[in-house]
C-alpha cells in the first residue's frame, strides 16, 4: 500500500509555517523578486553601456559577440523568483507591515 501524498507540495506548506497567509507570502516574495530583477536590470544596463559603441548596421549587429555573451550570461542566472523564494524559506527576508491607524468616529 502506497502512502498518499498531500496535494499541496511540501515547499508550499513550508512557506506558511509562520502563520502567514499564502497571499501575504506571495506578496512578500514577489516584491523581493522585483527588487532583485530591478537590480540585475541596472547592472546589465551599466555593463552594456561600458561596451564599445557600434554603428547600427546589420553586419556589426551580428558581429557584436560581447553583447551577445553578456545577454546570455544574464539569461542563465537563477531567476529572481527562485532566489526570493529561497530567501523567504531561509528567513533571510525582513518584512514589516505598515502601521494601520485606527479611525475614530465622533
Amino acid at each position: 500500500m502506497t502512502k498518499k501524498s498531500s496535494p499541496i507540495p511540501k515547499q508550499m506548506t513550508a512557506l506558511t509555517d509562520n502563520g502567514e497567509s499564502m497571499y501575504e507570502v506571495a506578496m512578500i516574495i514577489s516584491k523581493r523578486a522585483r527588487q532583485i530583477a530591478n537590480k540585475r536590470h541596472e547592472e546589465f544596463n551599466d555593463k552594456l553601456a561600458q561596451l564599445p559603441a557600434t554603428e547600427d548596421n546589420l553586419e556589426e549587429i551580428n558581429e557584436n559577440k560581447e553583447q551577445i555573451a553578456l545577454s546570455k550570461y544574464y539569461e542563465k542566472e537563477t531567476k529572481p523568483i527562485t532566489i526570493a523564494t529561497d530567501e523567504f524559506l531561509k528567513r533571510k527576508i525582513m518584512y514589516r507591515y505598515p502601521e494601520i491607524e485606527e479611525e475614530t468616529y465622533a
